[in-house]
């Protein structure tokens, strides 16, 4: 199967030239089993121009430190734990940074309110396990143990999600670097190299706190959303575009003043009061992430494509924008109608917009 037939590519197959590039470039130090140095690593992450004239493409927009802080983590013996709310990036992140440092991003454990432990520490082929007993053959390794085994990063999503007895079960793994398996008496010991990095956030309903002994062994870097309307218009613009072309939606490329319409109703809403300060607003119940608004953005380009003739306008914007913003039928209604009357509709540049927000409420 070729990268172009996959739907979403993981991170190493899709840049996979850019981190050749860059590992061939690179002559700094590497720690233990790393692709590339960790300066190699920032510089796949926010992007760069190699002496040879190969274009890195940016990752991530964001502050410099925090991704060096993030990626220096990695050479201790800490776990990284990224924190931020929901649609700063935390698993984008995650996966690009394993992808550069081992790459392979998919050594990875989805939290959720089912996870087990054997998700974490490792299960069994219950065939073998009958026909023959405990052996390591009948042995099944979880991601973790994988990592472990063979130097690698570990990706753990949604910490927080896990149920508190399974999160703890990263305590050893995490301190002592050892996965002890009692059913046959054996330790499995963390190669150099491992490491592990894991994402939360404490927006989201069922999550789950995070214990004071698990919490010492990760160093924590919070990422916030982006700090300027231009930082979080060039985020969207780049992934729905990118998104686009993996959909291969026959639409043009979003305008940049209908990509700055959403971003900005987005900021507005999310911080409860207009840009210039002037009119307080009622805030919505949802996040209204910059990953909903590159998706309000590529569901229109879908309508445009389709539906439309090609070009993303208001009509295409409306009804993803009711979608992202109207979580609760009756608060979130309410609050929507209010910035369409108090904000919308004042802005004569938006009278279009206004129209076809009314339409899609109804």
């Amino acid at each position: 199967m070729t990268t172009e037939s996959v739907l979403r590519p993981a991170a190493e197959q899709q840049y996979a030239a850019e981190l050749a590039a860059l590992a061939a470039a690179d002559d700094r130090p590497r720690p233990p089993r790393w692709r590339m140095s960790p300066q190699a690593v920032v510089t796949y992450v926010l992007g760069g121009t190699l002496p040879d004239g190969t274009v890195i493409t940016p990752k991530y927009v964001g502050d410099r430190r925090l991704v060096e802080v993030a990626v220096g983590t990695l050479v201790t013996d800490r776990a990284l734990l990224l924190v931020g709310v929901p649609g700063t990036a935390k698993s984008w992140l995650s996966e690009h940074i394993a992808a550069a440092v081992s790459g392979n991003s998919m050594l990875t454990v989805q939290g959720t309110a089912g996870t087990g432990e054997d998700q974490v520490r490792y299960g069994w082929n219950y065939a073998r396990l009958i026909a023959e007993g405990p052996s390591e053959a009948a042995l099944v390794a979880s991601p973790i143990m994988t990592a472990m085994r063979t130097g690698a990063v570990a990706r753990v999503e949604e910490l927080t999600r896990m149920p508190a007895e399974v999160q703890d079960s990263f305590i050893t793994i995490l301190s002592e670097k050892t996965l002890p398996v009692p059913e046959l008496g054996i330790q499995v010991q963390a190669v150099a190299g491992f490491t592990v990095i894991a994402t939360a956030n404490d927006r989201d309903r069922g999550v789950n706190q995070m214990s004071s002994a698990l919490a010492r062994r990760f160093n924590t870097v919070v990422l916030p959303p982006p700090a300027t309307e231009d930082a979080e218009v060039e985020i969207v613009l780049a992934r729905s575009a990118q998104l686009g072309r993996a959909l291969q939606l026959p639409a043009e490329p979003p305008a940049l003043e209908e990509v700055r319409r959403v971003v900005r109703i987005f900021r507005e809403l999310r911080n409860g009061s207009t840009v210039d300060g002037r009119t307080q607003l009622k805030k919505p119940s949802g996040s209204l992430s910059t990953a909903e608004a590159i998706s309000v953005v590529t569901s229109g380009m879908a309508l445009a494509a389709h539906f439309g003739d090609g070009t993303i306008t208001a009509d295409e914007v409306a009804s993803g924008l009711l979608g992202a913003v109207v979580k609760d039928r009756v608060s979130d209604t309410a609050a929507w109608r209010e910035y369409l009357e108090a904000v919308v509709k004042e802005r004569a540049e938006w009278r279009d917009l206004y129209r076809a927000c009314q339409d899609a409420v109804g």
